[in-house]
């Protein structure tokens, strides 16, 4: 699936629930489901900066295509991650550096956040963009 076809379909998820309760249920849920990081890759280099919370990404180009593995400390940061994991891992490179990520305004997500968590989504996708940079640098 590509990177909008992604976001499309979790724009849908959310749309089903009535209120931010159930959004934040879900996206604490899709948490849990995160496939962890290896314990070997929770590292200081690999904390996001500007998260409140500590958020861990790990980043691998297999097949010209990125797989990103993450976890963090706080159950509600650790969705968010998960969503961006399921929206940018397993594409290519230059797919996530142009990926437009307005699907975080249209399911509401950044203005139901508290300033702190909103500013740790935004470092979170910049962190996940500068992974693509960096691979894509090297298939150059």
């Amino acid at each position: 699936m590509s990177i909008e076809e992604i976001q499309n379909e979790i724009i849908d998820e959310f749309s089903m629930f009535e209120d931010w309760e159930e959004r934040y249920q879900y996206m604490i849920d899709l948490g849990k489901d995160l496939p962890l990081i290896e314990e070997d890759f929770k590292t200081e280099a690999n904390i996001i900066k500007g998260c409140q919370s500590k958020v861990w990404v790990h980043a691998a180009l297999n097949e010209d295509k990125i797989e990103f593995t993450a976890d963090s400390d706080a159950i509600i940061t650790k969705g968010i991650i998960a969503i961006l994991i399921r929206v940018f891992s397993n594409q290519p490179p230059q797919a996530i550096i142009d990926a437009d990520t307005s699907f975080i305004d249209q399911i509401g997500l950044k203005e139901h956040l508290s300033p702190t968590r909103a500013n740790g989504l935004v470092s979170m996708v910049k962190q996940l963009k500068m992974y693509a940079i960096a691979y894509q640098t090297q298939l150059n």
